[in-house]
């Protein structure tokens, strides 16, 4: 295929995409009784083992097609608008393109968060053929370290093929804190991502439980200039971070377990990552009532809370609903993890 006709073949599918999200973005905005996100789990192992990360190990099996397939379409059944893979790394599950073609088939956005590693010419038309709308690369220092091996000089050859051969959207995001030596890495991953045509973003490494840890000067210097590199798209609705970035406490609703849902391997409902353990409801007896509960459910945890997806999602409902249900003992009941892991 000519470079013309591919870029002609990407522009018709962002036009798609972008039409298709306008009319999600919508129904978010018109009726607050249905998850508008979901991360889903289709294999908790990693192929890497980055120092920051409690999300992975190195030993799990993928979770089967049909198991998958009874989760996806009770996320359907519950109206979910948006359905991300994570994990570990979702390549390593080799039924991931059946299963982003079921999120197709049951009219949501079908997102990946992946390390890359993985990516080839074929894989990513693969992906293509499957259906992904969108994918996101974190990309954490320029040379590779003890804290992560997800660098810039590893990934570059990965981020070409993307370029290349990939009809969905890519973003790029670079973080800061949390050991990251270099902070100004963040600034050249932003705009290789740029030069590569991606959008690029900017997130800022929490804590084990999902908390603040204020950025040093250095960093909230390259912090503001990597917000200047940012596009615009649904991905990228950050503002929260402007407060972060100071170590100062944000207001705002957590609609997690109502508009945002965490599904974990064992195919339970949890509020996040970083909160799993509760409410720990198998998703297939997963309700309307439950989603409706948690909406109006205040979370103890929220006013230094880095996980951007969350944030993301709540935006829809800020200004409707107050939360009149107290959370109690749901943080007592979830599961604690240890060490830092980067945002979503």
């Amino acid at each position: 295929m000519s470079d013309a006709a591919f870029h002609f073949r990407r522009n018709v599918s962002a036009l798609k995409r972008r039409l298709r999200e306008l009319r999600l973005i919508l129904k978010g905005a018109l009726s607050s009784r249905h998850p508008v996100m979901a991360h889903i789990i289709p294999i908790r192992r990693c192929n890497l083992a980055c120092t920051y990360c409690n999300e992975y190990d190195d030993s799990s099996k993928p979770i089967a097609k049909d198991v998958m397939f009874q989760r996806l379409d009770r996320l359907a059944e519950l109206g979910t608008t948006i359905v991300t893979f994570s994990g570990g790394e979702p390549l390593l599950h080799p039924e991931l393109d059946d299963l982003i073609a079921r999120v197709r088939k049951n009219g949501a956005l079908a997102c990946l968060i992946t390390n890359g590693y993985l990516l080839t010419a074929d894989r990513v038309q693969r992906l293509n053929q499957a259906g992904l709308d969108h994918m996101q690369i974190s990309i954490d220092n320029v040379m590779p370290d003890e804290v992560s091996k997800k660098s810039l000089k590893v990934l570059d050859k990965k981020l070409q093929i993307l370029s290349r051969h990939a009809l969905f959207h890519v973003n790029i995001n670079s973080v800061l804190g949390g050991g990251i030596k270099n902070p100004e890495d963040a600034l050249v991953v932003g705009h290789r991502a740029l030069e590569l045509s991606f959008s690029s973003t900017v997130g800022i490494i929490h804590d084990g439980g999902g908390q603040l840890k204020p950025l040093g000067e250095r960093e909230r210097k390259v912090f503001t200039e990597m917000r200047g590199l940012e596009k615009s798209n649904f991905a990228q609705i950050n503002y929260f971070q402007d407060k972060i970035a100071n170590g100062e406490p944000s207001e705002w609703k957590c609609r997690a377990g109502g508009r945002y849902l965490y599904i974990c391997e064992d195919g339970l409902v949890h509020y996040c990552s970083q909160q799993r353990g509760y409410p720990a409801r198998p998703l297939l007896e997963y309700t309307p009532a439950d989603i409706r509960r948690h909406y109006l459910t205040k979370k103890s945890c929220a006013s230094y809370c880095t996980v951007s997806c969350v944030h993301q999602i709540s935006y829809f409902d800020f200004f409707r609903d107050p939360q009149t249900l107290d959370d109690g003992a749901s943080m007592e009941h979830a599961v604690p993890t240890n060490g830092l892991v980067q945002i979503e």
